[in-house]
């Protein structure tokens, strides 16, 4: 059974996300669930990766000069994906309590980065779109080094660096959507970690 973000959790977050717009945490996620992500991720057997693609709809296309690494969407129907969901849907319902942001849904794909991969400055979300509301990004990576690269950058309004997160495994990073830049440097050795994005059903939505 997944254990329960805590009430004081959910308040932490709620006012870093009104405050600054972000937050990085550890300790969320149970170690049995990371460990069970990381061992499908590395179980090449049990999930199809394909090569990512950026833009949306017709417009998507491969652009190996912006981002290269290879993803597999999570299931809700697989045990081991839906134990990182459930928690994912508190963390939902218990930001919709506190800040009305009207988040209705969550999609997430595993993203695997080879040696070399990376993936340029970009934005989750256009601004005023209102489909991806809140980013996340989720860490699998025991012992990683400080050479081993792979960094996740968080930009300001300014396009000045706000946060460089190293990908160890177990650390969580929630970020609007629409508000912050961000990109993955060149990793020196296989990174893995999950993305997801919790969307708004429409165009109301506000904290």
């Amino acid at each position: 059974m997944v254990s329960q973000i805590s009430e004081a959790i959910l308040d932490v977050i709620a006012d870093a996300l009104v405050d600054k717009g972000y937050i990085l945490l550890s300790d969320i996620i149970p170690d049995y669930v990371s460990l069970a992500l990381l061992e499908k991720m590395q179980a090449e057997q049990n999930i199809e990766f394909k090569k990512a693609a950026i833009g949306r709809g017709i417009e998507q296309q491969i652009n190996t000069e912006v981002r290269c690494d290879k993803i597999s969407w999570l299931d809700n129907q697989d045990h081991i994906d839906r134990e990182y969901i459930l928690v994912m849907n508190q963390l939902k319902d218990g930001l919709n309590r506190r800040l009305f942001m009207g988040l209705f849904d969550f999609e997430s794909h595993y993203a695997v980065y080879e040696p070399g991969a990376f993936y340029k400055k970009h934005l989750d979300s256009l601004h005023g779109s209102q489909n991806r509301i809140l980013s996340t990004v989720f860490f699998l990576n025991p012992d990683w080094q400080e050479n081993d690269g792979g960094e996740l950058i968080l930009y300001d309004e300014s396009d000045l660096p706000l946060e460089v997160v190293n990908p160890n495994i177990g650390t969580l990073v929630l970020f609007l959507s629409e508000r912050f830049p961000h990109e993955v440097r060149p990793t020196m050795k296989t990174r893995n970690s999950i993305a997801g994005w919790f969307r708004v059903s429409n165009a109301t939505h506000g904290f």
